[in-house]
């Protein structure tokens, strides 16, 4: 099962109604030496972003289209009894079961790729910057948590460059903690190179100083590197009376900082061209990938497939996966593929590991989900 990162999908809402995938079956191998086909492979795709995760490990992160990740291997196919023939047995009766393919129970996380995050408090005018610098029609209003899903917006430059600026919904206190659906928002800012910090200049001196500690605080708890992010920083508003005065002592205490007014786009340009540079510094920062060189092969040490002896209430059981698997690929029904597994399990060792755990004649051995009985010639199946 393969997922690939398509850029035609924007969303993971067919994963919404369905859940459950399997790739493939294969088929039966048939007389005369012939091989069953191998089980068709699942491609599923989704949206370039896309994060997959088994438990809290990452899997692949899916940041480019066409970028592939292996979801769950097929298993093993399992061989004729034409395979087991030797010289003095020319016609063995026993064969091999193939292996079950993988299992997994994955999650999916769609993370926004931009060059450039739009932050800053609820009602701070960022939605409306937004709309100043790219075109995007996001809803509007005056009031705070309009904005309940990210917008993306596009920017053309001078020279034919485009820049991708991501708006978040305003972050409040306890958004690192998941408050206000924090994390859900703030997830979106981790691929972003470059952070564009909306203030509310109308809020007083005080209160856009305020605005800007609850947002480095909230980006501090939630990513260190998120918060070390380059950043420019906008204070809004100026068409309001009075807060031109208010944003320019606010603007000088920060190097770099604008004056705008997202409302009649004002300085929004200039805001533009500064994000854009530093979203381009980081972009030509990324190291280049090493050049290709000779690949070194080392062999693999041999695994070991005798398996953990477990103590059970009414038995014994043998847990390991290489030793699991030898006996789910037997024909429990053919006495002579039954035979044939006896000698592989005393040969690796399984007899002896039984006998020292103290299993005697006519204890019950479990392993996987076959059941066996202990003597001292051999399971019997």
């Amino acid at each position: 099962m393969i997922v690939v990162a398509d850029s035609t999908d924007s969303t993971l809402s067919m994963f919404r109604e369905r859940r459950r995938f399997a790739a493939g079956a294969g088929r039966h191998g048939e007389g005369g030496k012939r091989s069953g086909h191998d089980g068709a492979d699942l491609r599923i795709s989704v949206p370039v972003g896309t994060v997959i995760r088994e438990g809290d490990a990452l899997l692949a992160d899916l940041d480019h289209p066409g970028a592939v990740a292996l979801a769950a291997r097929g298993g093993r196919g399992g061989r004729g009894n034409a395979r087991f023939a030797t010289a003095t047995r020319q016609a063995p009766r026993a064969g091999e079961l193939g292996d079950p393919g993988e299992r997994r129970r994955l999650h999916l996380e769609l993370r926004l790729i931009a060059d450039v995050g739009i932050v800053g408090l609820p009602n701070s005018g960022k939605s409306t910057l937004l709309a100043a610098l790219t075109g995007a029609h996001p809803k509007i209003a005056a009031y705070p948590f309009t904005t309940l899903h990210p917008n993306l917006g596009v920017a053309e430059l001078e020279g034919g460059h485009t820049v991708v600026l991501a708006d978040v919904p305003g972050l409040i206190e306890g958004a690192s903690h998941g408050a206000g659906l924090g994390l859900e928002f703030l997830r979106h800012l981790e691929r972003t190179r470059a952070l564009i910090h909306v203030v509310d200049a109308s809020e007083g001196e005080a209160g856009a100083r305020q605005a800007l500690a609850t947002v480095r605080a909230e980006l501090v708890a939630y990513s260190a590197e998120l918060a070390a992010r380059p950043s420019v920083f906008a204070f809004n508003k100026i068409d309001l009376p009075g807060v031109a005065a208010t944003a320019a002592v606010l603007a000088h205490e920060i190097q770099g900082a604008f004056t705008i007014s997202a409302q009649s786009g004002e300085h929004c340009r200039e805001l533009l061209h500064a994000a854009a540079a530093l979203a381009a510094g980081e972009r030509r920062e990324v190291p280049p990938s090493p050049p290709a060189s000779h690949r070194v092969y080392r062999p693999r040490p041999r695994r070991q497939a005798g398996g953990t002896v477990i103590r059970e209430r009414d038995g014994f059981r043998v847990a390991g996966d290489l030793v699991e698997r030898m006996v789910a690929r037997v024909d429990l029904d053919n006495d002579e593929a039954v035979a044939r597994l006896q000698r592989r399990l005393a040969a690796t060792g399984v007899d002896a590991a039984l006998a020292a755990a103290g299993c005697r004649e006519g204890d019950t051995v479990r392993i996987g989900d076959a059941e066996f009985v202990y003597s001292d010639s051999g399971l019997s199946a």
